[in-house]
């Protein structure tokens, strides 16, 4: 069995070797020479189909196919997109005839080998690529293409680049451009050069070379996407084999074909979060030998990889203009390019605006499953066209939106906000902060859906009469509902580090009541009015403790052990106030660090409670699920203690 079957499997008839006057085979006439009665099997993600070096001849048909498509619909790779950028060789007319001149004195000459024919000619290429005009040129249009891209979304690029010359001369002009980037500690700076060297490599190559732990360092740095280094710049190193999921994009200025350069753009198309997609940036002009070393694919890869940078654009397009129809009727210019208050102000009603669109979407569907999907399509669409921005970012088309991006994003970031939990979610707070491309709009603050709605820092743990009359009362309803169900749920998010049943209790008729207005069966006005009957029931439930003579925490075992309506009927509340009064003093007195993490110390507890029911005659029958419950608020009222 061979791995990596297309790079050394090949080589049934001698060649002569020009320099020593031998002729010599390839592996594969001596593996099967040294195992004739074997069975070969190779595996390659990029098969060879050439006149010289066929993979399928070597190996026979294909026995299993698992193609760039394939992987792109499983989730496993994303699309690769590409984007010429072309830097143009640019060349005096008194030094043309004297090139061709040399090459072709170069390709008569009949003394040197192959070899060195094909070296000098590379050599050639190599000075014309790496003039310092050009290079100034490519770092410049870099710089700024990869500032673009970073802003719109997290991730790293690698440089390929023709020669070791080539990178350290590229790095110069970079640095020269934005100083701030370099650094001679490899633990610091946002742009480095992988390559191999020696000591008689030139002196200022050498910051730049080092030993392989140096390189590993490096290759850490490339894969944690917090790392401030944005840019490695390569020869050779890290085309093959080498993964780093965050690296998004590839500048190639290095003549590449076959096998070798579709291994090389494989480096952009690992997943990696919200990725979109990966893209190559050819400044030199490899679009022809991509769609060559695409010619061994299905058609079906081809459309995955190396799809052209204006497809991405006319998505991004495409996705903008279905927004923008979502906004006809409001103008929300003020929100872009007016002052703060205005920009606030327009904020406000934007998203009550898509609040009233979502419901009117939703008002069409039969089934709830769709009603719910209504109501988050505004989310889903936005998050379509920042992925479409992301991969078209330096484009003239996304340089013109990007304001407009930004507002729409400021607003999915808003109601984004209003989850189960009463918060934006890590993942979605995380998208929100790095696709906030307008800086006026947002910063990197996710807007909060009070402050939108006129509601400055409330007490979200007093929600006082006076307070749901001023919701009742404004106008836009669509938006006072979003804004009372964030204050809910923070409410319950609050009373569950210290009543586990009743929080329970309150979020389960917050569910009902969500679910049941996504379903049509209440208006919004309607879900208002609830959601104020949920609230007073908090303010009677926060006076309960009170009345009863008992503290926070002994209201909150109370309710544990009354949680059982048979056991409050066996029982009574006298008898259940007094359990929960020990019961609490127990744990207290008993309580040992990190208790409710070492499974001996939480059987003690465990062993605790069962004494204290049994002792005050709790319904056996009853007593298990009773001591589940109390250990559960315990392990939530006490921890702090234990801290």
């Amino acid at each position: 069995m061979a791995d990596e079957a297309h790079r050394s499997q090949y080589g049934f008839e001698s060649k002569l070797n020009r320099e020593t006057g031998l002729r010599r085979y390839g592996y594969a006439h001596y593996i099967r020479q040294a195992m004739p009665n074997a069975s070969f099997i190779g595996f390659t993600g990029t098969p060879i189909e050439a006149a010289d070096i066929n993979t399928p001849a070597i190996f026979g048909e294909y026995i299993d196919i698992y193609d760039i498509s394939r992987a792109v619909e499983d989730g496993a790779t994303v699309p690769i997109f590409y984007e010429s950028r072309l830097a143009r060789i640019e060349l005096n007319d008194d030094e043309k005839p004297l090139i061709d001149a040399e090459i072709e004195a170069l390709i008569e000459d009949e003394s040197l080998t192959e070899a060195e024919k094909m070296k000098a000619k590379w050599s050639a290429v190599e000075a014309l690529v790496g003039a310092d005009k050009r290079l100034e040129q490519v770092a410049a249009d870099m710089v700024t293409h990869l500032e673009a891209r970073v802003e719109a979304m997290n991730g790293k690029a690698m440089a390929v680049c023709m020669s070791r010359r080539i990178c350290v001369a590229l790095y110069n002009w970079i640095i020269a451009l934005r100083p701030d980037w370099h650094s001679v500690d490899d633990a610091e700076g946002m742009v480095k050069i992988v390559m191999t060297g020696a000591a008689s490599d030139p002196l200022d190559w050498q910051q730049h070379i080092g030993a392989k732990k140096r390189r590993d360092d490096l290759a850490k740095r490339a894969r944690n996407p917090d790392d401030p280094l944005r840019l490695v710049i390569v020869c050779d190193m890290w085309l093959t084999g080498f993964d780093a999921p965050c690296v998004n994009t590839m500048y190639i200025d290095k003549p590449m074909r076959g096998h070798g350069l579709m291994q090389a753009i494989a480096r952009v198309n690992r997943v990696f979060k919200d990725k979109p997609g990966g893209l190559v940036v050819d400044y030199i002009g490899v679009a022809q030998n991509l769609r060559n070393a695409l010619g061994q694919y299905t058609d079906s890869d081809r459309d995955k990889t190396g799809i052209d940078e204006a497809a991405a654009v006319a998505a991004m397009m495409e996705r903008y203009e279905a927004i923008r129809d979502l906004f006809h009727g409001f103008d929300y210019r003020p929100g872009i390019h007016g002052q703060p208050r205005e920009r606030l102000i327009c904020l406000g009603s934007a998203i009550d605006w898509v609040l009233r669109w979502q419901e009117s979407q939703a008002a069409k569907q039969k089934d709830v499953e769709d009603k719910k999907r209504a109501h988050r399509r505004y989310l889903d669409m936005v998050l379509e066209l920042s992925k479409g921005y992301a991969l078209a970012s330096a484009s003239d088309e996304a340089r013109t939106i990007r304001d407009e991006v930004g507002f729409f994003q400021a607003i999915r970031a808003a109601l984004a906000k209003n989850t189960a939990t009463g918060k934006i979610s890590e993942k979605d707070r995380s998208f929100a902060v790095q696709q906030l491309v307008d800086r006026a709009v947002a910063s990197s603050e996710i807007i909060d859906i009070l402050k939108v709605a006129g509601i400055q820092s409330p007490d979200i743990s007093i929600l006082s009469d006076e307070f749901l009359m001023e919701v009742e009362k404004m106008e836009k309803k669509n938006l006072a509902l979003e804004a009372l169900k964030k204050l809910l749920n923070g409410e319950i998010a609050s009373r569950s580090k210290t009543n586990l049943v009743e929080s329970r209790a309150f979020s389960n008729r917050l569910e009902e009541a969500v679910a049941r207005y996504h379903a049509g069966a209440i208006s919004a006005v309607e879900m208002i009015q609830e959601l104020i009957g949920i609230a007073k029931d908090m303010q009677a439930a926060r006076a309960r403790g009170e009345e009863q003579g008992l503290s926070l925490e002994e209201i909150a075992f109370y309710d544990a052990l009354a949680e059982n309506q048979s056991a409050v009927e066996a029982m009574g509340d006298e008898k259940l106030r007094v359990i929960a009064h020990e019961v609490l003093n127990q744990l207290r007195s008993n309580v040992t660090v990190d208790w409710h993490q070492r499974e001996s110390a939480r059987a003690r507890m465990r062993v605790l409670v069962k004494r204290i029911l049994k002792k005050y005659g709790y319904p056996p029958d009853l007593a298990d699920e009773a001591v589940q419950t109390v250990l559960a608020q315990a392990e939530i009222l006490l921890r702090e203690i234990t801290q």
